[in-house]
Parts: C-alpha cells; sequence; structure tokens
C-alpha cells in the first residue's frame, strides 16, 4: 500500500509541476510562483522518500516503517498543500491556520524520516 501511495503521489507532483511550468507562470506572481514550487519541490522530494519508505517495509516489514510512512504522508499533505493553498490566495479567510498547517507539516515530515531511521536501525 505504501508503494501506491508513493506512486500516486509523484504522479499528482508530477502534474502539479507541468501545471506551474505551463499554465501557471503567466497567471502568478513571482511570490506566489515561488511558494508553489517550493509546494512542488517538497512534494516531490518527500514522495520519491515515500517510495523508499515502501521498499524497506516491503524487504524488511515493520510497524515503525508504516508510522514513518503515514507520517511522510501527512506531512506533504499538510507541508506542500498549505503551500499550494497559500500559492493561489486560498485561505479560507484564516491565513494564521493555514499558515500553521505548513510548520506542522514540516515537523511531521522530520518526525517520519526520524521514525524511518529508528525503523531501520532497530532492524
Amino acid at each position: 500500500m505504501i508503494l501506491a501511495v508513493a506512486a500516486k503521489l509523484i504522479a499528482l507532483a508530477t502534474i502539479a509541476g507541468a501545471l506551474g511550468a505551463h499554465l501557471l507562470q503567466s497567471k502568478l506572481p513571482a511570490s506566489q510562483l515561488q511558494v508553489y514550487d517550493t509546494a512542488v519541490r517538497y512534494h516531490f522530494f518527500h514522495a520519491l522518500g515515500l517510495l523508499g519508505i515502501g521498499l524497506a517495509a516491503q524487504y524488511r516489514p515493520s510497524r515503525l516503517l508504516h508510522v514513518a510512512a503515514a507520517m511522510v504522508l501527512a506531512g506533504v499533505l499538510c507541508f506542500s498543500g498549505s503551500l499550494y493553498l497559500l500559492s493561489f490566495g486560498i485561505n479560507g479567510g484564516f491565513p494564521v491556520l493555514v499558515g500553521l498547517v505548513t510548520p506542522l507539516g514540516g515537523v511531521l515530515l522530520i518526525a517520519g524520516w526520524f521514525t524511518f531511521a529508528w525503523g531501520v536501525w532497530r532492524r
């Protein structure tokens, strides 16, 4: 399941990157486009990393690796997702709340990678 989720995240990151490169260049101001590019970059990196977690989980099944995968997925959704929303100026009238989700996503990503490290270390 981790591999399937990673593959879907990679496909979505590819679509988001193409959208940014071909459609949004002329639609978004430079500052918002920079936020969008950051979202795509982190989305890609961590989706590829999730692919690695999935491969490791197949090779050495571990509850910690599944927890790590869930944390990385949640981190991508919170971090990149909030940046995507902010780049389009979508904050539902709650810019502070959306702005707080971004660092929460970063913490989830870091915690997920430390959990992954702990999971493979223990094996």
